[in-house]
Parts: C-alpha cells; sequence; structure tokens
C-alpha cells in the first residue's frame, strides 16, 4: 500500500514538477555586471546596479535592483564602457556614446552621491545592452535544458563532493549522480523568493537530502553521471488541496492542505507560474497514474479524446498519445520526458481562471515563517489527478518532495 501511495505522488508531483523546471533556469544571470555591489553610499560615492528607465538628454532614471530609482546625470568627463554579458572583468570593454543608450538597457554606474541620496553625477557607467542580455539569457535557457539535470537529493558524499538525485517521470524513478569540483559554481534559492535572481552564491555543505537540485554540465554516455558547471538548489514545499478562498486584490488564495487538514495562506507573486491542465491531460495522466491499460482513459473514451478539444496542440510532436511503447521502448514517449512538453505547451492562467473547491497542486518556498507561502507554480484542473490516489486525500497521504523531471530538454535533443 505505501508503495502505490508514494508511486502516486511521486507521479502525480511530476504534473507540477515538470512545468516549475521551466522557471528553474538562470534567467537574468545573463544580465549580472561585473564587480556589481549593491547601491549605497560611502564616503559619498555611490554604485548603483540596475536598468534605465527613461532618458532625457544627458539625464538617465535607473531603476535599481534594489528597488529605489536614481536620477543620473552624465557629463562630458563621464567614462562610458560597453561590456558583453558573461564578461568578468573590463578588460574587453568597449567605448559607447551617450546617443546609443537605450530604455531597458543594464547599468552600473559609479559617482558622487547627492545629499537627497537619489541623485547621481556619474564618473563612469558600465552597460550591458538589453539585446545583448536577452540573446545571453535564450542561450542559457536552451543549454539548461539540453545539459540540464534536475530531481531530489537522495544522497551527499562531502569527501567525494558526489551529490546524487532522484527523478521522477512517467516511466520511472531513476538516480544521477553529481560530480562537483571547486569551479563548480554554486547557488542556493533565497526563502520566500521565486526569483532565481535572488539566488545566492551557496557551498556544497549547504546541499541536504531533500532539496530540490538542478545542475547543467557534462553528462556521461549512458546518462547516469553528470560533471557539473553549475548547480542551483533549494528547499521547498510541496502542497495538495483545495481552494477554500480566493482575493484577487491581494493575488492571495487559501488551500486546505490535505495532508495536514490545515488551512495554507498562497501568495501569488509576478513570477510565480499558474496552469490549469485540460481535462483530457489530467484523465490521461490519471490514468497512468492508476496504472490503468495506457489505452484507455476512464471517462475519456480512448486515448484520442486527449488531441482533441482544449487540448489540441497540447501533445508535442512525437509523443505516444495512446500511452504505449515510446520512441525509447519505455513506455513513456521520448524518455519519459513527454509530461514536461506537454506542460509547457499549455497556454498560462490566471486567478480568475481558478474557483473556490477546485483541486490544486502548489510547489512553493519554504517561506520566512509569516505564516503564508509564496508560490513557484500552482497546477490546477488536477481533480483527477487527485481522486487516482489508491486512499483518497486524508492524513495517511505521503508527498515526497517534487521533482524537476529533467529528461525534457535532453528528450527533445535526442
Amino acid at each position: 500500500m505505501h508503495s502505490n501511495r508514494n508511486r502516486f505522488w511521486g507521479l502525480a508531483m511530476a504534473v507540477v514538477a515538470a512545468l516549475a523546471s521551466l522557471s528553474f533556469v538562470p534567467e537574468n544571470q545573463a544580465g549580472s555586471l561585473p564587480q556589481a555591489q549593491p547601491s549605497g553610499q560611502q564616503s559619498g560615492v555611490a554604485k548603483p546596479i540596475g536598468t534605465i528607465k527613461s532618458i532625457a538628454g544627458n539625464a538617465l532614471t535607473l531603476t535599481s535592483d534594489a528597488g529605489a530609482v536614481f536620477n543620473i546625470t552624465v557629463e562630458d568627463s563621464t567614462k562610458l564602457l560597453r561590456i558583453e554579458p558573461g564578461q568578468k572583468d573590463l578588460k574587453n570593454a568597449q567605448p559607447i556614446r551617450l546617443q546609443d543608450l537605450q530604455a531597458g538597457d543594464r547599468i552600473l554606474v559609479i559617482g558622487k552621491l547627492s545629499d537627497d541620496n537619489h541623485s547621481v553625477t556619474a564618473s563612469s557607467v558600465i552597460v550591458m545592452k538589453r539585446a545583448d542580455v536577452e540573446s545571453k539569457r535564450e542561450n542559457d535557457r536552451q543549454d539548461w535544458q539540453r545539459h540540464g539535470v534536475g530531481g531530489i537529493v537522495s544522497a551527499v558524499d562531502p569527501l567525494a563532493r558526489t551529490i546524487t538525485i532522484s527523478t521522477a517521470a512517467l516511466a520511472g524513478n531513476k538516480t544521477i549522480a553529481i560530480d562537483t569540483s571547486n569551479s563548480t559554481m554554486l547557488r542556493r534559492y533565497a526563502p520566500d523568493s521565486v526569483n532565481f535572481d535572488d539566488a545566492k552564491p551557496g557551498t556544497f555543505d549547504q546541499v541536504k537530502p531533500g532539496d530540490q537540485l538542478r545542475a547543467r554540465g557534462t553528462r556521461s554516455a549512458d546518462g547516469t553521471k553528470l560533471t557539473a558547471d553549475e548547480i542551483v538548489s533549494g528547499a521547498f514545499r510541496n502542497i495538495a488541496g483545495t481552494i477554500s478562498s480566493i482575493d484577487p486584490a491581494a493575488n492571495t488564495l487559501g488551500v486546505m492542505d490535505l495532508i495536514t487538514k490545515k488551512p495554507v495562506l498562497v501568495k501569488i507573486a509576478a513570477d510565480s507560474q499558474i496552469r490549469k491542465l485540460p481535462p483530457q491531460i489530467a484523465q490521461l495522466i490519471a490514468t497512468r497514474v492508476k496504472g490503468a491499460p495506457s489505452g484507455v482513459a476512464k471517462g475519456a473514451g480512448s486515448s484520442a479524446a486527449v488531441s482533441d478539444g482544449g487540448s489540441a496542440g497540447v501533445l508535442p510532436s512525437g509523443s505516444s498519445q495512446s500511452g504505449g511503447q515510446g520512441s525509447d521502448g519505455s513506455g513513456a514517449s521520448r524518455s519519459g520526458g513527454d509530461l514536461q512538453q506537454i506542460l509547457s505547451r499549455i497556454p498560462p492562467a490566471t486567478l480568475a481562471d481558478l474557483q473556490k473547491g477546485d483541486a490544486v497542486m502548489i510547489v512553493s518556498t519554504e517561506g520566512t515563517g509569516s505564516g503564508a507561502i509564496t508560490a513557484i507554480t500552482l497546477v490546477g484542473g488536477v481533480e483527477a489527478i487527485l481522486q487516482a490516489s489508491p486512499t483518497g486525500g486524508g492524513q495517511s497521504m505521503i508527498l515526497p518532495p517534487w521533482s524537476l523531471d529533467a529528461r525534457g530538454g535532453d528528450a527533445a535533443a535526442q
């Protein structure tokens, strides 16, 4: 019975995990400026970093990463340098003209702070063009999809500097050994944040069993090992339950947790991802979770329903719509990565698409003890999946940590 419960939750939470993996990527790391420091005052010198909001003559309005707004004055003597994303120093920086700056460009300003603490006369401006940042960001995103793996940390070996993760997919669980070195970049998700931007430099000893982890690097031929160039990890919370209240003005909703039988206040941030599964997709996943014959989806008549109605165009090309043998013979199309590909094609939803009484699955940060959690990913339309539990909802259910199901990028590349 316990194995059936674990299998159910492992597969069901892969629904949320597959979607969440799309956001567990360093989207804005490309915008990091060299020697970047928080804005502030030190002997009258300011070093605000952020994005150009507007330009008028030789005056720039800068929205800093800390949220403050600065009025920047560029004088004839101000040195303006352009760098490419990823550069660690200014050795290859090139001069740039003031008229070549645009709203949306990333800049680091060094200059004299005025008495109002919001105006800076710039002596130097280091510029990273918006187009360059977006290009680098997209390349990074694709690289994480192609060369990334993700899952739950099952073991950590400090002596060998190896981390073992377990991944969950429709094709079943597998383990991957992550090898690290002194050159591996480690980052850690910040509490109560859904942004990779807020991830802090981390250390190997911060990674613990049960953590969520995603790594990018070189994978072995058999896929069981990866030599990591970069690792992002964090501790997250999983919730499955029903919506008890919705407050659109506050961007919050109340959820009754099926495990604890207690209400949870869920905050929806600007970067929170919301999806609502079409009934056909939810029924197909529920059928697989219950272990029913793969060609029959109860309540849908047949697997052909998956390609009709609201889910049209959702299944990726090359997927096995009948749930039969995939291209790798695993029984789950494209090495089990079909779930992530399906979810990636479902349009974003909003709070307005949810109603009181809807069943939802949520991945959130651990929070900071304020009583509320911030949703990283929320998936609605999961009633059929929750009903597929062998024991129904209740305290006896076991909700293991969610997995990223990182095979989506690999499968797509195979």
